[in-house]
């Protein structure tokens, strides 16, 4: 008990707390961005044109869908454990762990049986049957990343496990290891180098799984080598639907919110492919979407690191009655988030052909992209308010707040906004993100000011 009772998360000062726990997060997911990204730069420099990196675009709502699973499930393993641990109940949250790990197995099998049969139906669905280079690079990318992504599963779930504890080197290192042989091994794969042939799509697939393994492997050598707040075991184990149901009243908001962003992707597309504009100027736009949608990642992935960091603090305190810490944790969050996202406005704005140039864009997609860019890169601000609401919300256990704000902006409002934009211009279509940003974040606040009216001002303020 002595060891739950003098967490760091409930004594320590708050502003060191957060940057101790939210840096190697914040870091650990710009290493994550560059999962999203480095495939689409080299894929973007191979076969003379950008099928390849079209292919993968398309691709994306696919593998946005796994993620959507990966990480949903894990945060609300994350937050019962942090909660669990404020009350100090160990033995409960060494529970939560096991049956996290459970899920993420149970999770991948269907997700390989999605990558077995379905890979080749919805990228002809998304590129169109004529397309037969695309269709053939996005099967052979998306297909790999599916059916080889237990290592995802597996890996994401022990790190936010870790993270719930307040360890957030572990999970930094393990996503180190998986970049930096992601980005070894792309050019390998995908050029071919020595005796490994030439590969293409399907070599950056093979390439990205296989960082997801190691990165896997190594928090699985931790886990049985180091001591933690709680033991990750199977002794005594069994399976408690109790337990299940109390990580999906948290998951499932993140899962939905993730899949949400797999439809936009998808949907954003299809109203692309059915503006007025000629073809070519369809598939180029649908090119520039799929590289802002994995480059705005380097933006966010800080917040969503922040988020990390700030959850099992204001999972902590809040399962601790403390208030006051809780709403200080806050606080802090909102101004770093908002101060990054400030400065990732100021990168699209000011430097977007530079970004586009990374992908080896024509000059069509250069013209067409810089314009895309500082009109998308309007909704950073906003959000930076609406994705700490959605860490706090789910850090309480107020899981569907959240999903109620991902389904407004991304379906309700954004969807239907970009479809009648884009019957003005695909240019004015971009305008979309942000007036839908605008309006999640308004609804974030009110959602706060009832919560904290109606509970967390009952909470202890010591």
């Amino acid at each position: 008990m002595k060891e739950v009772t003098e967490n760091k998360m409930g004594t320590q000062k708050i502003l060191p707390l957060i940057l101790s726990m939210s840096v190697p997060a914040m870091f650990s997911m710009l290493i994550q961005a560059l999962y999203n990204v480095v495939d689409s730069v080299f894929l973007g420099n191979y076969g003379g044109n950008s099928d390849a990196l079209t292919a993968v675009s398309l691709a994306y709502p696919l593998q946005l869908l796994l993620i959507a699973f990966t990480v949903g499930t894990a945060v609300g393993v994350n937050s019962l454990i942090a909660r669990r641990l404020g009350e100090q109940k160990v033995k409960e949250a060494e529970q939560v762990a096991a049956t996290g790990l459970v899920l993420a197995f149970a999770t991948w099998v269907v997700f390989a049986i999605i990558g077995i049969f379905f890979s080749r139906p919805f990228i002809t669905f998304m590129a169109g049957a004529d397309n037969h280079s695309i269709i053939s690079y996005g099967v052979d990318y998306i297909s790999v990343v599916l059916i080889f992504s237990l290592g995802s599963f597996i890996q994401v779930m022990i790190e936010k496990s870790m993270q719930a504890t307040g360890n957030m080197i572990f999970p930094m290192i393990s996503h180190l290891i998986g970049a930096i042989s992601n980005i070894i091994l792309d050019p390998i794969f995908i050029f071919g180098f020595g005796p490994v042939p030439e590969m293409g799509a399907k070599g950056a697939a093979i390439a990205t799984v296989a960082g997801q393994w190691l990165a896997m492997l190594f928090l699985v050598i931790v886990v049985c080598v180091k001591k933690f707040a709680i033991r990750f075991t199977f002794r005594q184990f069994r399976i408690s639907f109790k337990i299940i149901r109390e990580i999906y009243v948290v998951s499932l908001s993140g899962i939905v919110m993730q899949a949400i962003g797999s439809v936009l992707v998808a949907g954003i597309n299809m109203i692309i492919n059915m503006s007025p504009a000629s073809p070519q100027m369809n598939t180029d736009a649908q090119t520039i979407y799929g590289i802002y949608y994995k480059v705005q990642s380097f933006v966010f992935m800080p917040v969503f690191g922040l988020n990390q960091g700030v959850s099992p603090i204001i999972g902590y305190n809040y399962g601790a009655r403390n208030r006051k810490r809780m709403m200080t944790t806050l606080k802090y969050a909102l101004l770093i988030a908002f101060l990054i996202m400030l400065a990732g406005t100021a990168l699209f704005q000011i430097f977007p052909e530079a970004i586009l140039n990374l992908f080896n864009a024509s000059d069509e997609l250069k013209t067409m992209g810089t314009t895309a860019m500082r009109r998308l890169s309007l909704c950073f601000i906003p959000a930076s308010v609406g994705v700490i609401m959605t860490a706090l919300f789910q850090s309480v256990g107020k899981g569907v707040r959240s999903l109620l704000m991902s389904v407004l902006r991304q379906l309700v409002l954004i969807l239907p906004i970009a479809f009648i934009l884009s019957k003005i211009s695909i240019n004015t279509m971009w305008f979309a993100f942000p007036l839908a940003e605008i309006c999640c974040t308004i609804l974030a606040l009110i959602f706060f000011f009832e919560l904290n009216k109606r509970e967390f001002s009952k909470l202890s303020k010591d």
